[in-house]
């Protein structure tokens, strides 16, 4: 479908990427990018710029798809990763958990002065 319709790579890659930056999740941020490259790479082999005119055989996918799926079971299990922490925190997005104690003292600093 994604041959056809490299659209539709670019939008899971959208998804991915703006969950990835919401919940600080390099992991999802970093598949997001995968999938955005991988739509750019079908859109160039659909238009023929990446290819001689012989697109037809694609002895690529069989390399390309592997990883796509394994991929987005990544993102399924770090989306899973995302949703126990926020569940342990009590539904609170602390922006200070992402930065480590760093973050925490020198927020203190501020509201002391």
């Amino acid at each position: 479908i994604f041959i056809e319709y490299p659209f539709l790579a670019a939008l899971i890659g959208v998804i991915l990427l703006a969950l990835g930056w919401y919940l600080r999740r390099r992991t999802l941020t970093g598949i997001g990018i995968i999938w955005l490259l991988y739509a750019g790479y079908e859109t160039g082999m659909q238009r023929r710029w990446l290819c001689s005119g012989e697109c037809d055989i694609r002895i690529d996918l069989l390399v390309i798809y592997p990883i796509l799926v394994l991929t987005l079971t990544v993102a399924g299990v770090s989306l899973l990763l995302a949703r126990k922490e926020w569940g342990q925190r009590g539904g609170r997005h602390e922006e200070s958990s992402h930065h480590g104690s760093r973050g925490r003292s020198a927020s203190r600093g501020r509201d002391r002065k």
